[in-house]
């Protein structure tokens, strides 16, 4: 058997809040719109949970507020500040601002308005290479980073 992952389904009580957060914060472009469904280009799907259907009756239609704490949403950038900007002009809530993780990407993790976690995060190449530009061999990128010689390297030729 082989199964494809289609999409990430965002189950919401507040459709419109969360359509102009994927939109207006995060920039995220609409692939197909059903009306109460909405996929976007990225991979994530947000959905209006309506009593009437299947699902709903099978749950006991209970959408709950909180969110999920055990899913994270990760987004990465090439354009990392370029993007905390733009976050930061809307006043989401932040779970943290930014940080340098132990493998030395930037991420800044911040809340949908459903409380689901998003992290925003520089791509590999970004942070190979601020460390590159900052004077560090491709070795000590590896030691530093625990990425592999070969994308340390592929990284670094391509910029």
């Amino acid at each position: 058997m082989r199964l494809k992952l289609q999409s990430t389904v965002l189950i919401t009580s507040d459709f419109t809040k969360m359509k102009m957060f994927y939109e207006n914060v995060l920039n995220q472009e609409i692939e197909f719109d059903f009306g109460n469904c909405i996929g976007y280009k990225c991979g994530i799907s947000i959905w209006e949970l309506k009593p009437e259907y299947h699902i709903s009756k099978s749950l006991g239609y209970t959408y709950r507020e909180e969110g999920n704490p055990n899913i994270e949403i990760c987004f990465e950038t090439d354009n990392f500040a370029e993007a905390v900007a733009e976050i930061k002009k809307h006043n989401t809530k932040l779970l943290h601002d930014i940080t340098e993780e132990p493998w030395g990407q930037k991420t800044i993790r911040l809340y949908d308005p459903d409380n689901n976690l998003i992290e925003i995060g520089e791509t590999i190449k970004s942070f190979v290479l601020r460390f590159y530009n900052s004077g560090m061999t491709a070795e000590d990128i590896v030691k530093r980073t625990s990425v592999s010689l070969e994308l340390v390297n592929n990284c670094i030729d391509d910029k």
